[in-house]
């Protein structure tokens, strides 16, 4: 067995490393024969793993290389590595002498070093204990010694005593480097205060500061959150002649792009890329973070890829950042996928994963994935909030999910989570879009109980509600409530009132143009010259150009859908087809109709239905202009009405236009294999359009 001697640079080892260095070059050893010489020469050309471990100690953390101790006066010492050319014999275990050298070999003091750090984790932080374990080393102890000590502490209160220790009974050539190895054990502890506490000592010791000191407390303060703190240090370097390394700059990206400094953060990240600088998944995960706080969702996936490109893994956090950013950017298919990359990668998905999951689900009405979600975190007793409670029901109210949206709120009261206004709203929107009537009044009822007042959305929900039951004089009644709870009339609200009016009976729709005219004066004018039949061509124009200029881009289809439904609804076809004009002259719709060389086609997914079948009364009518200008009809004309249904109707526009198709006997047919179209021949249509036009000869 190899026992490793004198392999420290010290001085301690020096009078057995003579004594055995002399016994080698006596020209008679008695004891030793030429297999020990053979030994020797293998052991000094070839140190096994014990030689890694002594090599590892003479450095501290951040690859600082220890200083070379002066007072070595070994003849063989080399000084520019720190080590012996001839450190290392070979010693008969079964010699009498084996267990004395294994004492004084280099493992067994390392080994009594980490016992004494370990000592020090565990004693009580006051001087007298601290200086008594490290008394028990006598005069015995170097700086390299108080470096590897400190470097296996974690206990910053009997570090910072044991610094004193050495600093009181050793003479240091580089003391930066115990105040670094000490400084780092504050970091472990996430300690600033005392870091920066400790700076001050090596300032007013004029103990000058290098690069790991800085990144030390910088990589300090980015433990502890204080982003602030770490620009503040590195801000620091130039005013001590340091040039922050490419290490110090990675933290960095990190630290500026935490406190906002987007600008700073993302030009050390393109300098990063240029210059190969080594990144965590710390700084990724920031820089995903800053992109999504942007609104670039491009970037953000385009930093993750750079991320596996260099090799980087994703962590959980980096995921769920991801996720979050896809939530944001309605990118719900995305969200799957790194959610599935997540299961792949064996991590398990934790409380933020899900929410994350939930609220991009939600956002995006994916309705079955987040319900699955929603599930699988009761099944974990995950516990929702308030707000995820309130994504999913917002989700369900759109999505026509009656049933689960009732069971959810059940699990929401029985949890423990009270509900707020938002919670009611969106319970009293669902019943209110399915026109159960009672259920949305006692969900008012228990809104009020709870202590909220209903808010614009609320009241919103209730005239919708109203008025598929045809209780016109509770819309006028839950109108008059805005005015007493202070609430102004939004665009929305009065996009409501107007979704009423085209389902009310002519006799009361009198009652809904006051509260109108009331809600907005310019919309209120424009209804009343409709009901009414009040003004000529030219100035019902010029009323309603004035309108679609003052109201937000956000209403302007569903005010023109609902005004062309009313005129449809009073056989005002004039007047729909002069606001359809309108509304393409705005660009309000847009490719209604579309022509190719095989087929022309009317496309009407985005109309109400009596605006629907006011672009359709248009189409057949330039359809005969057509014939008339001696224009050839291509082979195929087709209907595309789209294949969705109202989320709380199984009637869909579809269904409205086959009725109507075969009340005008059109040729049109539903297309088998293409859902949401009707289309006909260009015989049948030229066929059916001359049969039009002689019944209106016929009837003139």
């Amino acid at each position: 067995m190899a026992y490793n001697l004198c392999s420290s640079p010290s001085s301690l080892y020096q009078p057995l490393c003579n004594t055995l260095s002399s016994s080698s070059r006596d020209s008679k050893p008695r004891t030793l024969n030429n297999n020990f010489y053979h030994s020797l020469k293998l052991n000094t050309t070839s140190p096994q793993s014990r030689t890694t471990s002594l090599q590892i100690t003479n450095v501290s953390l951040q690859d600082q290389k220890m200083p070379q101790q002066e007072t070595s006066k070994d003849s063989n010492f080399n000084e520019k590595d720190g080590s012996s050319s001839k450190s290392y014999i070979w010693v008969n275990p079964k010699s009498s002498k084996a267990s004395t050298l294994r004492k004084s070999s280099y493992d067994a003091r390392y080994a009594s070093l980490i016992k004494a750090a370990k000592s020090l984790n565990s004693c009580s932080p006051n001087k007298v204990d601290v200086f008594n374990i490290l008394g028990e080393f006598g005069n015995k102890l170097f700086e390299h010694d108080a470096v590897v000590i400190l470097n296996n502490m974690s206990n910053p209160d009997t570090a910072l005593l044991a610094l004193k220790f050495f600093q009181e009974r050793l003479e240091f050539n580089r003391e930066v480097v115990v105040y670094n190895v000490t400084m780092k054990v504050l970091r472990k502890c996430r300690d600033l205060n005392k870091a920066e506490k400790l700076f001050d000592e090596m300032i007013e010791r004029a103990v000058k500061p290098d690069n790991v000191t800085f990144s030390t407390i910088i990589s300090c303060a980015r433990l502890c959150n204080l982003a602030d703190k770490a620009v503040e240090w590195f801000e620091k370097m130039p005013s001590f002649g340091l040039d922050p390394d490419d290490v110090t700059f990675s933290t960095m990206i990190d630290s500026f792009g935490r406190v906002g400094n987007v600008e700073k953060a993302l030009s050390l990240y393109d300098r990063a890329r240029t210059e190969k600088w080594r990144l965590d998944a710390t700084t990724f995960s920031t820089l995903i973070r800053i992109y999504k706080d942007s609104g670039n969702f491009d970037g953000c996936l385009n930093v993750y890829e750079e991320m596996k490109a260099l090799g980087v893994k994703p962590n959980l956090a980096i995921y769920n950042t991801l996720l979050d950013a896809m939530g944001r950017a309605r990118r719900p298919w995305q969200a799957k996928k790194f959610y599935q990359d997540i299961i792949d990668s064996g991590l398990s998905p934790s409380y933020a994963t899900y929410a994350a999951l939930l609220r991009a689900y939600g956002r995006a009405r994916y309705g079955e994935d987040a319900i699955k979600i929603y599930k699988e975190m009761k099944e974990k007793e995950l516990s929702l909030n308030v707000v995820l409670y309130n994504t999913i029901l917002a989700m369900c109210a759109d999505l026509g999910f009656v049933d689960e949206a009732i069971e959810i709120f059940e699990d929401m009261k029985n949890s423990g989570i009270s509900p707020d206004s938002w919670t009611f709203s969106s319970m009293i929107t669902m019943s209110s879009c399915c026109g159960k009537v009672s259920e949305a009044e006692n969900m008012l009822n228990e809104m009020f109980e709870a202590g909220f007042q209903p808010n614009i959305f609320v009241l919103t929900s209730l005239i919708q509600c109203y008025g598929k039951a045809q209780r016109i004089d509770d819309v006028v009644k839950t109108f008059n409530r805005l005015s007493a709870l202070l609430i102004t009339p939004d665009d929305r609200f009065c996009g409501c009132l107007l979704n009423v009016m085209t389902q009310t009976p002519n006799e009361e729709l009198g009652k809904l143009v006051e509260c109108v005219e009331r809600a907005n004066p310019k919309l209120g004018h424009v209804v009343k010259l409709l009901v009414e039949e009040q003004g000529n061509e030219g100035n019902f124009k010029k009323e309603a150009a004035d309108l679609f200029d003052n109201i937000s881009t956000e209403v302007k289809k569903a005010y023109c859908n609902c005004l062309i439904d009313l005129c449809v609804k009073l056989n005002m076809l004039e007047r729909a087809c002069e606001l359809l004009d309108h509304g393409l002259t705005l660009g309000i719709y847009t490719d209604i109709q579309s022509k190719t060389s095989t087929q022309w086609s009317l496309n009407l997914k985005s109309l109400s239905s009596g605006a629907a079948l006011t672009a359709l009364h248009v189409w057949i009518n330039d359809l005969s202009k057509a014939l008339e200008a001696g224009e050839q009809l291509p082979p195929l004309l087709g209907i595309n009405t789209g294949h969705g249904k109202h989320k709380y109707s199984e009637k869909g526009l579809a269904n409205v236009f086959e009725s109507h198709l075969k009340e005008i006997n059109a040729p049109f047919h539903e297309a088998p294999d293409k859902v949401g179209w009707f289309l006909t021949t260009k015989v049948a249509a030229e066929s059916w359009l001359e049969s039009r036009k002689l019944a209106d000869a016929v009837a003139a």
